[in-house]
């Protein structure tokens, strides 16, 4: 489909009407929870990080846990967009942050599901970070507790969304609950205050799990350690929405989704599109769906799609890049869910570092279409403690990967997963291993071509605004 094809279908979206909407919650409410974590890697007791999170690990006790699960962007304004819209960052046009100057929001006439949902008789809500625009493609009802500089109050974002969802009555509600934990914070991920019904979970330096992307040093270890403070904190917040959720007497009815929008805040994950930056938590509990951990491998494109089938709300005319994960809930795994995409343009509007990859189960391939600039660091990551720490010494490594190799890339990545998890060893332009890129490489251009990649010649036309012949 041509662009222009694609943006004039998107004005006249299919969709259910309110009155059906409010019919079909008169036989069985189809509530939506919908909770994003902010740069959160994959650290949760139950993915086997040594860290307290004992109501999340719950959730995914009540839920299908997803152990091969990807982010299709480590950026949060983009990967928010992904979320919402189905769609990968080269095709919704949320090519990199959107707060501040760097100003990026989605194409003309992208659907979310905000509009969707609303337009379908839905009571649709914010509470916490928004980070996505414009504005008119994201017309939640209220936006509450909004994203503040060092507020990590998860009681009141709790308390919020339990208020709206009393206040809705009779009518579904779709309500995103998007934290700032455990980003990080003018100070210390925000652990510097204590915050109403939350008890600290203190973390000693000396004994936090280090990551196998970073160095073991004091720095970096006092780093992680604020770092897993702030996620316990989240995971009191979760609890006690969860809890309000049960005491309203719709969780029966309500899907919960959990996830995070991008890898942790720290060199190697986040921005990356190395596994540490991709592979995250995503736990699903859907009522009637059963229990288990499954090894499907899924995208956050599958996010929107699966939203939308669980509230029986027509998908928008043009074709979403991912599928539903309903059918597959509560099953151990999925074969014919072999790999998942990530598109990268930028994060903030100086760091232009346009990539493409392909995982599957035993390989990553990753194309650098900037491969001659030096890969960019983002600001929060480069004033973090760590960086700082690693970064005065050019011979520090990032865990087993030199500094060197991480900020002069090649054109093209190949990594055996099977044999080297932390994709350290470039296979690309080793002969024995030739069918297996051009099988990726292959598998790779199908896909941009599918989903008109802007990035590659010949698919953008200039005069796509124009209704010429």
């Amino acid at each position: 489909m041509h662009r222009r094809t694609l943006l004039k279908g998107m004005a006249g979206a299919a969709a259910v009407s309110a009155g059906a909407a409010r019919a079909q919650a008169g036989k069985r409410q189809r509530n939506v929870l919908l909770l994003i974590s902010d740069d959160q890697g994959l650290d949760l007791g139950c993915y086997g990080t040594p860290v307290a999170t004992p109501r999340l690990d719950r959730l995914a006790r009540e839920g299908t846990r997803f152990t091969h699960a990807f982010a299709a962007v480590s950026s949060c304004s983009p990967s928010r967009a992904v979320i919402h819209t189905g769609l990968y960052g080269h095709q919704n046009g949320m090519y990199g942050l959107q707060h501040d100057v760097h100003h990026q929001s989605l194409l003309d006439g992208i659907e979310t599901l905000p509009s969707l949902l609303r337009r379908a008789g839905y009571a649709v809500a914010l509470v916490g970070k928004k980070h996505v625009g414009p504005d008119k493609a994201f017309p939640f009802e209220a936006e509450l507790v909004p994203e503040r500089s060092g507020i990590r109050d998860v009681r009141e974002m709790a308390t919020a969304a339990a208020s709206f969802i009393r206040s809705t009555n009779d009518r579904p509600f779709f309500v995103t609950v998007a934290y700032s934990d455990p980003h990080r914070a003018a100070t210390d991920y925000g652990n510097d205050r204590p915050w109403p019904g939350v008890k600290p979970v203190r973390y000693d330096p000396a004994k936090v799990h280090i990551p196998s992307h970073l160095p073991d040093l004091p720095e970096v270890r006092q780093d992680l350690a604020g770092y897993y403070e702030s996620l316990s904190r989240l995971d009191s917040g979760v609890g006690m929405l969860l809890d309000l959720l049960a005491q309203s007497g719709r969780a029966d009815d309500t899907l919960v989704i959990f996830l995070s929008d991008n890898g942790r805040p720290f060199p190697g994950a986040k921005t990356n599109l190395y596994a540490p930056g991709l592979h995250l938590p995503l736990i699903v509990r859907a009522p009637g769906s059963g229990t288990t951990a499954s090894d499907a491998m899924v995208s956050w494109v599958d996010i929107a799609p699966t939203v939308l089938e669980w509230a029986g709300v027509a998908s928008p005319e043009y074709p979403l890049s991912g599928k539903s994960l309903l059918p597959i809930l509560g099953k151990p795994g999925d074969p014919a869910r072999d790999a998942v995409f990530a598109s990268h343009e930028f994060h903030e509007i100086n760091q232009y570092y346009p990539m493409r990859a392909v995982r599957t189960r035993t390989h990553s391939y990753i194309l650098n279409l900037a491969h001659p600039l030096d890969y960019p660091i983002a600001g929060d990551v480069a004033g973090s403690p760590s960086w700082k720490a690693i970064s005065a010494d050019p011979a520090i490594p990032l865990g087993k990967r030199s500094q060197a190799a991480y900020l002069k890339r090649p054109a093209e990545e190949l990594y055996d997963l099977s044999r080297d998890p932390d994709e350290l060893v470039n296979l690309a332009t080793d002969p024995a291993h030739a069918a297996v890129r051009d099988a990726l490489r292959a598998r790779l251009l199908e896909m941009r071509k599918a989903t008109r990649d802007p990035w590659l010649a010949g698919q953008t036309d200039p005069y796509s605004h124009l209704d010429h012949k």
